[in-house]
């Protein structure tokens, strides 16, 4: 009789974790839609949308500002360049740019670029959309990799600016592959 009563339970919870399972995964398929409109309405998931990132979505096209890029490494055995050494754009409208990095090593080393900026406060009016800075890169030996970098300078970057530079450096991050050590 217990036996009877035991499976009688065993036969009930698996019903309810079957319905229970059932409804997570309807649940999971129903945030997408939900997690969309959220997104639209609040402004939150604009990466997909460059132009909501700018103010009004103006671009003005009365001035030019010309745009430098550096690239700089601390430490590191790599070969770090922007593909273009400026551009010249129209406040507002999205940039794209690409980087070129290569480890120089025979091991694998993990870096984290750290952007810099010119004039001070430039910040305040560059939005990135995507950018290897974001995450952390890990090359193997002698690999290179093209990133891309896309921006937009805000319409609302004083006049008097005429040209900026946006520069990444570098740096290994603890953890990667130990060097090889010299014991002297």
């Amino acid at each position: 009789m217990v036996n009877s009563t035991s499976s009688k339970a065993n036969v009930l919870m698996m019903k309810k974790l079957l319905i229970f399972t059932l409804i997570m995964f309807v649940f999971g398929f129903a945030l997408v839609p939900f997690y969309e409109k959220f997104c639209e309405l609040t402004g939150v998931n604009n990466l997909l949308k460059p132009d909501v990132l700018t103010k009004e979505n103006r671009v003005d096209e009365s001035r030019w500002v010309t745009v430098e890029f550096d690239a700089n490494t601390r430490g590191l055995p790599w070969q770090f360049r922007p593909l273009q050494s400026n551009a010249k754009i129209h406040p507002g409208k999205p940039v794209d740019v690409m980087y070129e990095i290569t480890n120089n090593s025979d091991r694998e080393i993990s870096g984290q670029a750290i952007p810099s900026y010119s004039p001070r406060n430039l910040e305040k009016y560059l939005k990135k959309f995507e950018c290897f800075c974001f995450t952390k890169q890990v090359l193997k030996p002698n690999e290179t990799r093209q990133m891309p970098v896309q921006f937009v300078i805000e319409p609302d970057l004083p006049v008097d600016i005429h040209t900026v530079t946006i520069s990444y450096t570098f740096f290994e991050l603890p953890g990667s592959s130990s060097a090889v050590k010299n014991d002297r």
